[in-house]
């Protein structure tokens, strides 16, 4: 029998935090990124295994980074800004329209991905 060991990873852009596993799709604001590009998020705030084993969080994780692909950009759904000031027949009615980036995770690595810069 095999038992295989989910990893997760608490990774934090453009300042929330996001908790992933590898193969995971998740949304956040929009990166200046082509569809199919691959980027590296850090900082790594978490790490850990899906069954409650050992959780590593601080120094430890000084060089770790998330590995993305960019899926797609679109644009969240519509939400209505309405201002009102009572008995002064005052009225506005605004739509707004975040953009944002679908990214799908390809890995995590405790040690960085072995660049030229030691990283």
């Amino acid at each position: 029998m095999v038992v295989v060991v989910r990893m997760f990873a608490v990774v934090e852009t453009s300042g929330r935090q996001y908790k992933v596993s590898e193969q995971d799709h998740f949304v956040v604001d929009k990166v200046d990124a082509e569809v199919g590009a691959r980027l590296v998020l850090a900082p790594v705030v978490m790490m850990g295994d899906a069954s409650g084993g050992e959780a590593l969080v601080g120094k430890a994780l000084a060089k770790a980074c998330v590995s993305v692909r960019v899926i797609e950009h679109r644009r969240l759904p519509k939400l209505i800004v309405f201002k009102k000031k009572r008995r002064q027949n005052y009225r506005r009615r605004r739509g707004f329209r975040a953009e944002c980036t679908v990214l799908q995770v390809e890995g995590i690595h405790k040690q960085g991905l072995g660049g030229k810069d030691g990283s």
